[in-house]
């Protein structure tokens, strides 16, 4: 099992950022890719950015050239800055770690980002 706790997040206005963290611990591979998804209630989860064990970085249309991930494997823990945020980046956020093990998908428990004036 993989543990994912998140951190970051809250309440920002249009133009302002936020950064969130995922950090996991427990069976964790050496190579895992963490990928970031939202749900905007009411909708499907969405991916945003994912980044994998050597640094490739995959972005969603709607958030490039405002988010940036990252990671910092010594700690475990991947980043994601939140910048330009919208009204319509408001929604829940949730990491996602996977591996090579077609079974080792496990989920952080999310975290609200809500962008209002």
């Amino acid at each position: 099992q993989v543990q994912l706790v998140q951190s970051g997040g809250g309440s920002v206005q249009p133009g302002g950022s936020l950064r969130l963290s995922c950090t996991a611990s427990g069976d964790i591979y050496s190579y895992y890719s963490i990928n970031w998804y939202r749900q905007i209630s009411g909708n499907q989860r969405e991916h945003v950015a994912d980044i994998s064990p050597l640094g490739t970085i995959t972005y969603a249309r709607f958030v490039e050239g405002r988010f940036t991930i990252s990671r910092d494997d010594a700690k475990n823990t991947v980043f994601l800055q939140m910048d330009s945020l919208k009204l319509t980046d408001t929604a829940v956020y949730y990491c996602q770690y996977t591996d090579y093990r077609p079974s080792y998908v496990f989920w952080g428990q999310g975290t609200q980002v809500t962008v209002s004036s």
